[in-house]
């Protein structure tokens, strides 16, 4: 899963959560190296003739699209999630790439864990309550995921509240 727990000790656990990477640096060669050979195979009936520098730009055009897309899904994919559970303090730090960190505070009495099973922008919309406000936690994660974090959120804040 994409997340891990880390426990400093008996009363404090932190929580950090990340979106699943599921194209690494060599399968993103692997995919643009394939998209480039299989393209180019239509153009070798051309060489030669000046319908293949016709042809040639949009194959190229579409390679460098689909570089763009991979990248750019790949920089937008950059987010780490910190939930810092304390004795007195439940501590919620959001890190994107190209963005402020958002930070969201609430005592640990007071902090309610949420699930909304439909109404939210994803299937098992996982919320964290408490100081006025609601935030989303883990909303890139998979629904099987989210569900899975809800309870084991649920049991540590309730285990942190009631020594």
């Amino acid at each position: 899963m994409p997340y891990v727990w880390t426990d400093t000790s008996e009363r404090m656990s932190t929580l950090r959560l990340w979106p699943y990477q599921s194209l690494p640096a060599p399968g993103f060669a692997a995919t643009i190296l394939g998209i480039f050979t299989l393209s180019t195979i239509p153009l070798y009936g051309l060489i030669g003739t000046v319908l293949l520098w016709g042809i040639l730009p949009f194959v190229l055009a579409a390679l460098a699209a689909t570089w763009y897309a991979l990248r750019r899904n790949e920089r937008d994919r950059q987010i780490v999630e910190t939930l810092t559970l304390s004795a007195d303090d439940v501590h919620l730090t959001r890190e994107a790439s190209g963005t402020d960190p958002q930070e969201w505070h609430c005592n640990r009495y007071w902090t309610q864990v949420n699930m909304h099973t439909k109404g939210g922008p994803v299937p098992h919309y996982v919320t964290l309550s408490g100081s006025g406000r609601e935030v989303e936690i883990g909303a890139f994660l998979s629904e099987d995921e989210r569900m899975a974090l809800y309870v084991e959120l649920d049991a540590k804040i309730r285990r942190i509240v009631t020594p």
